[in-house]
């Protein structure tokens, strides 16, 4: 299918891949990876042909039907749904034909074409267009909206709607998941499954790599590797060969620990709640593959708060929408510093919308907003990188923040970013969406918030980064609300859902694969026609009966979850308790003859804590326990 041989590709005078060598067959399913700047970009312009080899050949069979999603969208008047159809350009080839035919009365001809579009399946293809749109996230309402009226990512959705209507023999896919939320990811995920061509995909979430690919085609210092399995087999590979490098060995040792901590830290707090078995299992999980990450260019970690005040913000009987018109209604939602909350929903339902309540940018329409007078917000959002000055630095940004700062010191910080040398004393305005959301991460992290609310905040984002991200957001001591469709991310470091769905803002009950679950039941509930209702049939209970009915269950459950709450803070204060015991004694002065007294009392203190810790989480556990079966069987 696609084949590479000694390949050397250049940007300039610095090469980018050197001698090169892979084969492609037909039907594999390719991850291509590698940090920012590697190539793989270039490596798409070469097979699409934009881009010539500075040495070795790529080679393709003749009449391969290519299909790959475009950067730039013109905004034109052409209803959407025409545009996607635009991408089975065979199709649009007979249409035009036949249109040529009719215009001139060869009937023999017209036959003809009429019959090619019947073996293409060409007279569907409206319907499978308006199958991807709906899988993509648009209403059947904007089918037939103008290309113009969407916006710059309603539009890169428009553009992958238009390479998957195409029948092709290769898929290439450069970050197809960066304009998707997890509804849309889910979606394309199992499309892709069932894409009988052969796929080359460039993505950085990987959990879609895990679930798509088949094998990982890795650039990294001008070489091209290649690795059987998928991301995480790559990961596991990758790791054990840097373990056999002498000078990676030391520092892969300290990651193991580093992640190790984290897991003995949360596998004490395992509970048969599935969302927290999910997190202890995704962490066991980043034992074995963090090791692969140890030459990143990524480390930094938030530093503790200033103030942790309980809570932090409250929000009470609220409403949020647009024009006097809720999108979300009945909110209540408590935070305090160690809730890790990820908000979950179907693309429009208002996620966003709650976020922004979160953070004071959005209006109530009516209820309470009671944020504590210590509170100090970091808050991440796709406008914020819009938002940064072109004009100035990286450390001038953080000079507005702190200006008795040292230079020094804030391109040391900025460093651990990988905003370093030039760059950190260079104007933004040339960084790439994902520099600038470094930075952007940068200033957050600088500022020590005692609440995150972060909305997408891996979109543009590499590989190693969310890595260094996940470990940064497990060490964070204050609390999180985070949206992301990197179902990693949320995994590894939110230990409740929430969901956001038909104007309702509830806990979720499960974990990311029972949302998976829930959405393909929403899907099909959607697809099918309401039954005709009978003389003698009962109507369904409407919506505000629904909602009256589960927010009578809220109500009756609130005391319990209240005492869960309590409970889990409890078990999280007595594991830091601990953990400064285990500092103290490992201070050597606490063994010296005049110190016998004091290592006494600090042996009997922790002795202490540990029955505490026993009792606490026993506890715990029971109360989750009576919560999930007052829960399963609300009668």
């Amino acid at each position: 299918m696609l084949n590479l041989v000694n390949l050397t590709l250049r940007r300039g005078r610095e090469a980018l891949i050197e001698d090169g060598n892979a084969i492609i067959r037909a039907g594999e399913r390719v991850g291509l990876v590698g940090a920012n700047g590697t190539g793989k970009s270039s490596l798409f312009a070469l097979i699409r042909g934009e881009l010539q080899p500075d040495a070795g050949e790529c080679s393709m069979p003749p009449g391969l039907v290519m299909a790959h999603v475009a950067q730039e969208l013109e905004a034109t008047s052409r209803p959407a749904v025409e545009f996607v159809m635009d991408g089975d350009a065979e199709l649009r080839e007979i249409e035009t034909a036949l249109a040529r035919a009719e215009a001139d009365g060869d009937g023999e001809r017209m036959g003809a074409l009429h019959s090619r579009i019947d073996a293409i399946d060409g007279y569907s293809a409206r319907a499978r267009a308006g199958a991807l749109m709906h899988g993509l996230g648009f209403g059947p309402e904007q089918e037939n909206t103008p290309v113009a009226e969407f916006s710059g990512g309603w539009r890169m959705r428009l553009n992958l709607a238009q390479a998957l209507m195409c029948r092709s023999d290769l898929l290439l896919l450069d970050e197809p998941t960066n304009h998707l939320d997890l509804d849309a990811v889910l979606w394309l995920q199992d499309w892709l499954r069932g894409y009988g061509g052969t796929l080359l995909l460039i993505a950085h979430d990987r959990d879609f790599l895990d679930a798509v690919t088949g094998r990982i085609l890795h650039l990294e210092q001008r070489t091209m590797n290649s690795y059987s399995g998928n991301y995480s087999d790559f990961e596991r590979q990758r790791a054990a060969r840097l373990a056999q490098q002498q000078a990676a060995y030391e520092k892969q040792q300290e990651e193991i620990a580093r992640i190790q901590r984290f897991i003995d830290r949360f596998r004490a707090q395992a509970t048969k709640a599935r969302q927290a078995q999910s997190r202890v299992k995704a962490l066991e999980r980043m034992e074995e593959l963090g090791p692969a990450h140890v030459d990143s260019p990524f480390n930094f970690s938030f530093r503790s708060p200033q103030h942790l005040p309980r809570p932090l913000l409250v929000v009470e009987h609220a409403a949020a929408g647009y024009d006097q018109t809720p999108v979300v209604d009945a909110i209540n939602l408590s935070l305090s510093p160690g809730d890790r909350v990820g908000i979950l929903g179907p693309n429009g339902a208002g996620k966003s919308t709650l976020v922004r309540l979160l953070a004071g940018e959005q209006p109530l329409l009516r209820g309470d907003r009671k944020p504590a007078q210590q509170l100090k917000l970091g808050y991440f959002a796709q406008h914020q990188l819009e938002q940064l000055d072109a004009d100035v630095s990286p450390v001038v940004h953080l000079q507005r923040l702190d200006p008795a700062a040292r230079e020094l010191d804030l391109r040391k910080f900025l460093g651990g970013f990988g905003i370093q040398g030039d760059m950190a004393l260079s104007p933004v305005a040339p960084f790439s969406g994902g520099e600038k959301a470094r930075l952007v991460l940068a200033m957050l992290v600088y500022q020590r918030p005692n609440l995150l609310l972060l909305d997408e905040p891996t979109n543009h984002l590499d590989l190693d980064m969310r890595h260094a991200l996940t470990l940064a957001l497990q060490e964070y001591t204050g609390a999180l609300v985070v949206i992301a469709h990197d179902r990693h991310l949320l995994r590894s470091t939110t230990d409740r859902l929430v969901l956001v769905a038909d104007g309702t803002v509830d806990s979720f009950d499960g974990d990311l694969d029972d949302y998976a679950t829930w959405l393909a039941q929403r899907r099909s509930a959607a697809d099918k026609p309401a039954p005709a209702q009978g003389a003698g049939t009962s109507p369904a209970p409407g919506r505000r009966e629904q909602r009256q009915q589960k927010a009578q269950q809220r109500k009756e459950l609130q005391p319990l979850r209240r005492e869960v709450q309590r409970l889990e803070k409890t078990v999280n204060q007595l594991t830091a308790d601990l953990q400064e015991i285990e500092t103290t004694l490992a201070d050597p002065a606490l063994y010296e003859a005049d110190a016998s007294q004091e290592l006494q009392k600090v042996l009997q203190r922790q002795t202490g804590l540990r029955k505490r810790m026993d009792e606490a989480e026993t506890e715990w556990m029971n109360a989750l326990e009576r919560l999930e079966n007052a829960e399963n069987d609300p009668a």
